[in-house]
């Protein structure tokens, strides 16, 4: 299922962003089950070269690091809190809301996200791969 996600939506978006650049862009995902199987390992050397970081990749994911991921130190928080200004009644308003404030995320605010990687690798380094959260 998921390697068909890379397949048929991330993938060809991820080059549709990237253009000329895709053979210099990197491609991250953490060690979630789902993103180490066989296939999907394969399917990422194809696409991504010696250029993708995950588990059991060229490049492995650290372990119990989601500092380091927009998603994790972004998204999910920024989402939560708009999904949840007020509480959903059920099931499809909730999926209905996420979609929704998904969609309605500025470019300008996931660049700025995006462009705090490089500040907490920084973090990160400094406090020697551990957590760091209290650096900031």
């Amino acid at each position: 299922m998921y390697e068909q996600l890379l397949r048929n939506q991330i993938i060809p978006r991820i080059r549709e962003i990237a253009g000329n650049n895709y053979d210099d862009t990197w491609f991250q995902q953490d060690g979630a089950a789902a993103h180490y199987g066989r296939d999907v390992r394969a399917y990422l050397d194809t696409q991504f070269p010696h250029r993708w970081i995950g588990r059991r990749g060229e490049i492995e994911w650290p372990a119990r690091s989601p500092d380091l991921t927009p998603l994790d130190y972004f998204l999910w928080g920024y989402l939560k809190s708009k999904v949840y200004a007020t509480q959903p009644q059920n099931l499809d308003e909730l999926r209905n809301r996420i979609m929704q404030e998904a969609a309605l995320i500025d470019r300008v605010i996931i660049r700025n996200a995006v462009s705090h990687f490089y500040n907490r690798i920084a973090f990160c380094q400094e406090a020697q791969g551990l957590q760091f959260e209290h650096l900031r």
